[in-house]
């Protein structure tokens, strides 16, 4: 690869970053808020810069070629410290204001932090809060968020990690289903069932499977990889699923079917890069979000 220019401009790797994400110079424009033009302008800016095709065209979009994705990473770290360096100068000032980037699960994102968060916005209204929801583990030491609140044990010096405690799962079904096929009085009876349950395996799956083999994808009535569909699921009464204990118990009409059968849980930890402990955005949201998850485990 040959650099014609090695003081190329950040709008183009901004641009290479968007075109990326949207898979087209019309979507990158729109999102970007840039004429579609100067996208194509910017990124034969960048491959004559590089000396490398960045993109291929094809029926869908264009294509990223494999020096484009070579980059991927790197543009990505480029792209989340410009947006780091972003929230900082507007946290800077009297006061707490500004915009700190909080990452959860899609459950959690949901079902958890809501209330929490609008009760530190009634406290500090000129805080904005970023809430990204997503089950990939957004890398805070690339600065793609601010702080995450995990199901894992961050292994990272860098990071301050607090852990919230611990979330118990369990068997639950609405009443309805239970009033139309019975309520099952053991393990084995959960063959009879329809089960709600995933399409493709994760770690925690697998994990799942040694204590219950019948949690198996070839004996599940309805699949799917989205935990926030298996409790909607749950609750429109199409079969039997896992979910959270503490979610499941503000529904009444949910039934914790088979008490104490799941040996499984899921530990819950906030974490924060150690280089913004003394951000007072970043610190009272952190707080806040602490003492709030601390509640929703042990209420």
């Amino acid at each position: 690869m040959t650099i014609n220019n090695t003081d190329i401009g950040w709008e183009l790797y901004r641009t290479f970053w968007g075109v990326l994400e949207e898979g087209s110079l019309s979507g990158a424009a729109r999102s970007m808020g840039i004429a579609q033009p100067t996208v194509g302008r910017h990124v034969d800016a960048l491959e004559t810069a590089l000396g490398v095709t960045l993109f291929t065209r094809s029926q869908t979009g264009l294509l990223p070629t494999e020096a484009a994705l070579a980059l991927q990473p790197f543009a990505l770290t480029m792209y989340s410290a410009a947006a780091a360096l972003k929230r900082a100068a507007e946290s800077q000032g009297s006061g707490i204001q500004g915009t700190v980037r909080v990452t959860a699960s899609e459950v959690i994102g949901q079902e958890v932090l809501p209330p929490i968060l609008a009760k530190l916005q009634d406290t500090h209204p000129d805080l904005t809060v970023e809430l990204v929801l997503t089950n990939r583990v957004q890398d805070l030491l690339q600065r793609e968020a601010d702080i995450a609140v995990r199901m894992t044990q961050p292994r990272q010096e860098q990071l301050i990690a607090r852990c919230v405690g611990v979330m118990p799962l369990g068997f639950h079904a609405h009443k309805r289903y239970l009033d139309k096929h019975g309520t099952p009085s053991s393990l084995a009876d959960l063959a009879q069932h329809a089960l709600i349950g995933f399409d493709e395996e994760t770690p925690f799956v697998r994990a799942a499977r040694k204590a219950f083999p019948i949690w198996n994808r070839e004996n599940f009535a309805v699949r799917t990889d989205n935990d926030m569909a298996q409790i909607a699921l749950i609750r429109a009464g199409c079969g039997i699923g896992v979910c959270q204990m503490h979610i499941a118990a503000r529904d009444l009409n949910l039934v914790n079917i088979l008490p104490g059968s799941i040996p499984l849980s899921l530990e819950t930890w906030l974490t924060m890069h150690e280089d913004l402990r003394n951000n007072p955005s970043c610190k009272v949201t952190f707080d806040a979000l602490l003492k709030g998850l601390q509640d929703y485990v042990t209420p």
